[in-house]
């Protein structure tokens, strides 16, 4: 069974699960601390690498500080840092849906990192702990226009699943969504 855990009800809070560091050849990722904000701020509070954010860019490293403070949300987040130094360079994130075995992510990698392969070894890492955790499906809700994300979800198997019209009230206005989708048996397909 995917999740063993009762349904919540409707005036249940989701439980945050354990975020157990990993290890890639080149990455490590552990969990996203409050001081990460300080490492990320920069990024964070750029306005192009937060275009596609449902959200403005931050104002302050305390406002991010507040942003990353735990929640009981549900959400794991996870600081992508390279082997040997632990400076975050980005993130990942996965909120389990309220049915169970159904998760969402979400990234951001730093400019200077970018088009490295980082967010995909990240995302890899991510994705393989959730379905051996027992997720049937991972997905990304994505702007149309995001075509880094976009590439990278079908680089690692999702597929297409839907387009949300007017979706997204952002400081950008209106936008629509993309649902890419990736299903356990896709994913072991893919990787072994």
């Amino acid at each position: 069974m995917a999740n063993e855990s009762p349904p919540l009800s409707v005036d249940q809070e989701p439980q945050t699960a354990a975020v157990p560091a990993m290890s890639t050849s080149r990455l490590r990722l552990r969990e996203r601390s409050i001081d990460d904000a300080e490492a990320l701020f920069e990024d964070m509070s750029d306005p192009a690498v937060m275009s596609w954010w449902s959200r403005a860019p931050f104002a302050s490293v305390a406002e991010l500080r507040a942003n990353f403070a735990p929640s009981p949300s549900g959400w794991r987040t996870w600081a992508i840092t390279r082997q040997g130094d632990d400076r975050a360079i980005g993130f990942v994130a996965a909120g389990e849906k309220r049915q169970g075995g159904v998760s969402e992510i979400g990234y951001l990698l730093a400019r200077d990192a970018q088009g490295r392969g980082i967010a995909q070894e990240a995302v890899t890492a991510v994705i393989d702990r959730l379905f051996a955790e027992g997720q049937r499906r991972v997905f990304a809700d994505c702007d149309p226009e995001n075509r880094e994300s976009i590439a990278l979800l079908e680089r690692l198997g999702f597929q297409l699943e839907g387009r949300l019209r007017a979706e997204w009230q952002t400081h950008m206005g209106t936008r629509d969504s993309l649902i890419y989708g990736l299903l356990t048996a896709e994913w072991r397909a893919r990787t072994g």
